[in-house]
């Protein structure tokens, strides 16, 4: 190793070391806005290059007060998921390696990692063992590629061929979606030419869940194919679909049908002895997307796709090169995901599964669930606090004020939490009225972090109030 690589490998241990040492007890929020950020670290462009150490230094020092503690225990803002240790030192070694995951050829090391990888999250949440599966960025790309099989078979089965000829004079085919359905499905359809708008919305209950029955509605009068997403994980509540009974209405339908599942969070559910009845049926869909740096707690970024077909879900993803070499039967990385160069995250899953096993993956989803109960049930003790969610999962939403609760009451809570710094929460809407959100889902989180959380809550409550 030459001498500037070892030295800023050394610094950046260093500050990375000192990150994660102050995790437990740093103010949560950012000490420094984008602006104090900027400020520090922005400028003309070297005319001469500086020392890499030295650039490691100098990076550490401007961007860390305007990092947010998001992988440490009290951080509840979104859905996102803590750093467990041998998926961060995975990905420490994958940046070392700097592998290209687009064909097998250019790295079997790590081509045959995500192989297992692949296998063992298939058996973990209880997908078929043949189904296809891809490491995308995140859940919107998941999505999108899941969907795009959907688009492809549907289509093919309709005697068109979309990859090939485009969507111009292509057969109609109808989206059904849920009523709370999550931006990252309608940002899936406008990508991929099927419209966010152009979808039938099934009505959805009080928790978000789609209704079967308003499916079976949808479906009774479709005429032409329909892909339907449906949801195992409300953003907001947690609540997932009745995947049992939207399976069965899929069919028992006239027309020909997709079943895609957007599990971003709630997918993993399944890995879960406790919660799996939540996602009963789940296994029966088409296609499933899931994210790896949320419940699993996998270093950014890191979205699955699964697909039924692995003809479907190749014939979408696949480009076509004298140059690019094929070796062997086995997909390549590019034939499964959106990207002709990416990264082998499908190693830091192996590290992540690995790591914790069946029963540790179970002892995580499950803990974080229990962790959200009992905050739930601190908020719900107190006067001019109210729990809107019944608690499926990890989700809680939570309301301030006399009565049912007061908008601007409640905002105010959540950016006072903010500033005071104990823990994050973001806000959120939810049936027209303003909600604080809160998603728990890092493995560092202990009963200790909620009763600090839940303090803080309260306390700044009582100021606001």
């Amino acid at each position: 190793m030459d001498d500037d690589t070892k030295a800023a490998l050394e610094r950046a241990r260093a500050h990375a070391e000192a990150f994660l040492d102050g995790l437990g007890e740093r103010r949560v929020g950012p000490a420094a806005d984008f602006a104090a950020v900027l400020a520090a670290l922005d400028g003309p462009l070297p005319a001469a290059g500086e020392d890499p150490a030295a650039v490691i230094d100098a990076l550490a020092a401007g961007a860390e007060p305007g990092l947010v503690a998001s992988t440490g225990p009290r951080y509840f803002g979104f859905v996102t998921g803590g750093s467990l240790p041998a998926a961060l030192g995975a990905n420490w070694l994958l940046d070392a390696w700097d592998q290209n995951g687009a064909l097998n050829v250019m790295s079997p090391g790590t081509a045959a990692v995500e192989a297992v990888a692949a296998r063992w999250f298939k058996e973990a949440v209880g997908l078929p063992e043949t189904a296809s599966v891809g490491f995308t960025t995140g859940c919107t790309m998941a999505n999108a590629s899941g969907i795009a099989a959907g688009r492809h078979a549907l289509l093919a089965r309709a005697g068109w061929d979309v990859e090939a000829d485009g969507l111009y004079g292509a057969p109609e085919i109808d989206v059904a979606v849920g009523a709370e359905v999550h931006s990252s499905v309608a940002g899936a359809l406008q990508l991929l030419g099927l419209g966010r708008e152009r979808v039938v919305r099934v009505p959805a209950d009080g928790q978000g869940r789609m209704q079967a029955e308003g499916l079976r509605a949808v479906l009774g009068s479709a005429k032409n194919p329909v892909l339907v997403c449906a949801q195992v994980g409300n953003v907001n509540t947690g609540a997932c679909d009745p995947m049992a009974a939207i399976a069965e209405a899929c069919a028992g339908a006239a027309v020909d049908t997709w079943l895609h599942v957007d599990g971003a969070f709630g997918l993993w559910a399944a890995a879960a002895p406790g919660l799996k009845h939540r996602v009963a049926g789940v296994e029966r869909a088409d296609s499933w997307a899931t994210d790896a740096h949320k419940w699993l707690n996998v270093t950014y970024d890191g979205g699955i796709v699964a697909v039924r077909e692995e003809a479907a879900h190749r014939a979408p993803m696949s480009q076509s090169g004298a140059y690019l070499i094929r070796a062997g039967a086995a997909p390549d990385g590019m034939e499964t995901v959106p990207e002709a160069s990416r990264r082998a995250r499908g190693v830091a899953v192996y590290a992540a599964l690995r790591s914790l096993g069946a029963g540790g993956l179970a002892a995580l989803i499950e803990g974080t669930c229990t962790r959200a109960r009992q905050f739930a049930a601190r908020m719900a003790a107190e006067d001019g606090i109210a729990v809107l969610n019944e608690v499926a999962l990890n989700q809680v939403l939570v309301r301030f004020g006399p009565g049912d609760g007061d908008d601007d009451v409640t905002n105010r809570v959540i950016a006072a939490v903010q500033a005071e710094g104990t823990a994050w929460f973001g806000g959120t809407a939810w049936q027209g009225k303003a909600a604080m959100r809160v998603s728990v889902s890092n493995w560092r989180t202990t009963e200790a972090d909620i009763d600090r959380a839940a303090e803080a809550v309260i306390g700044c409550y009582g100021a606001v109030g």
